[in-house]
């Protein structure tokens, strides 16, 4: 193992120096947060596709392959039609409008009234997400070093807090594009042929397993729904995702990049389900589906190519663990912190972000807000690893996450968007009302259930519809803002950036 230990260790020296680089570009909130809203196609369809496949595509997605066949790959099929559906038919609009979090876009949208509770209910999103990515490291670092639970998340926690504390999205972008790769080499070339050959080839998985294996709809229609309602869904919708959107350099960017990224996300679902597949005909009778990745890399794979691959599964939990993280922070910070302070400014203008050296009290108070956002991503990388060690059903927790987010947001996000008689009671009603209610269904049908997230996001829907009607239309003056926003017009212009890597 001294190879593959070499392999891991030099992978997550990279991550450290990659934060230290990035610490010295992130000057302003604008670099910090959104690394200068100026990544071209290439960095940014790389980024989006790394915060994106996460552990749960790569460890779960093949643990879904050996429970399931070929279907096992409808879970993150649906993660990757859901960014195909964000960069096609919003991405363009969102990255126009010049915001940081989701929580301003309703501000803007709804006329200031939106973004507390708003951003309480994303917060707790994005920490339930950072939380059960960080407790991943447990899984992988135990196949690696033989590490106890607390420590491994401990580990592999403090590497994604230190790298993204110093550098923002500058070093968490960095970051992601070496995790891609890692990613794809590790995963894609040589995981998934050296599974399919161990297993004897395609022939021999179909005169071993049952047909159900081989059958696209085997996973069920009802489970292939209640994916799409949670994840095509949440990725329309995340603080996580949105804030990715918000680095891109110009809209066609977000809209192109984005949808290479979504591609990219359908050939790593079936990618995953083929290895899945691969690993039952090899190893029948595994306790646990999860335990499968684990199991064919640390008995399969040659040294060396076993510790890229290891680092693949640890780059694939580390992209997402940081994307939540940085999302949970700015979150924390402007959208709650800042307006319970009443300092918050909702035009989401950055015109004295990138001012260095052209104004002694602009530059002061850019250093300010860096330290701030870099102040709270550390509080709140700290109280992730102590709730990951706390917490055991990664699950569970996920699923509490997602049904918070789709059930109490989707709807007054989506509505905005589309829907000029929305009106910000009946967002605010809205929020409350799905959030409250899927609360109440997880309590009593179980948090794992599908009814809750079905009955929930039809009571957010009929009661945003009913309320925005029964109420007095938005103000003419704020739509008009709103629609020069939404035309990329309405933002004040931040500085000249310098150029940036494709």
């Amino acid at each position: 193992m001294a190879v593959d230990y070499t392999v891991i260790v030099v992978y997550l020296a990279g991550m450290l120096a990659m934060g230290w680089w990035g610490m010295r570009r992130a000057k302003s909130k604008s670099e910090f947060l959104v690394a200068g809203r100026r990544l071209g196609p290439w960095m940014y369809s790389g980024t989006m596709a790394a915060i994106v496949l996460g552990g749960a595509s790569t460890i779960g997605g093949v643990g879904l392959g050996y429970q399931y066949g070929l279907s096992g790959a409808w879970m993150v099929v649906t993660i990757g039609l859901g960014i195909l559906a964000l960069s096609v038919f919003f991405s363009a609009r969102i990255a126009r409008l010049r915001v940081y979090t989701v929580s301003e876009m309703l501000d803007l949208r709804y006329g200031g009234r939106a973004g507390v509770v708003s951003g309480v209910v994303m917060w707790a999103y994005t920490l339930m997400l950072a939380v059960t990515s960080t407790i991943a490291y447990a899984t992988i670092f135990d196949v690696i070093f033989d590490l106890n639970r607390t420590l491994a998340i401990i580990l592999g926690g403090s590497i994604v807090v230190a790298y993204s504390t110093l550098g923002g999205m500058w070093s968490i972008t960095l970051t992601d594009m070496v995790q891609f790769v890692v990613k794809t080499i590790g995963v894609l070339l040589l995981l998934l042929p050296i599974a399919v050959v161990k297993a004897g080839g395609f022939g021999e998985m179909k005169a071993e397993l049952p047909t159900e294996y081989f059958d696209p709809l085997g996973i069920g229609g009802e489970t292939i729904f209640t994916y799409v309602l949670i994840y095509t869904f949440g990725m329309l919708i995340g603080q996580d995702i949105w804030q990715r959107v918000f680095t891109a350099r110009s809209d066609k960017v977000a809209r192109y990049g984005g949808t290479v990224a979504g591609t990219y996300c359908l050939v790593y679902a079936v990618a995953g389900a083929v290895i899945g597949t691969a690993a039952k005909v090899m190893y029948p009778k595994l306790p646990s589906a999860d335990a499968a990745f684990a199991t064919i890399v640390k008995d399969e794979l040659p040294m060396g190519v076993r510790g890229l691959v290891l680092a693949a599964a640890l780059a694939a939990v580390m992209s997402t663990s940081s994307g939540a993280l940085i999302a949970c922070a700015t979150v924390a910070n402007n959208d709650i912190w800042s307006r319970l302070r009443g300092v918050v400014k909702t035009d989401g203008a950055d015109g004295a972000d990138g001012a260095d050296g052209a104004d002694g009290e602009a530059h002061d108070e850019a250093h300010d807000e860096v330290k701030g956002n870099r102040l709270f991503i550390l509080i709140m990388g700290v109280a992730v690893v102590c709730i990951a060690i706390a917490l055991n059903d990664v699950v569970q927790a996920l699923t509490v996450a997602y049904n918070l987010l789709v059930a109490g947001l989707l709807v007054p996000i989506l509505g905005g968007l589309l829907w000029k008689r929305g009106t910000a009671e009946g967002a605010l009603a809205a929020v409350a009302a799905g959030g409250l209610s899927v609360i109440g269904l997880m309590w009593g049908y179980g948090i794992l259930a599908n009814e809750p997230i079905y009955f929930g996001l039809l009571i957010c829907l009929v009661v945003y519809v009913a309320v925005s009607l029964a109420t007095k239309p938005t103000d003419a003056a704020v739509l008009a803002a709103w629609r020069e926003r939404l035309a990329g017009r309405g933002a004040e212009p931040e500085a000249e950036p310098a150029p940036v890597p494709q």
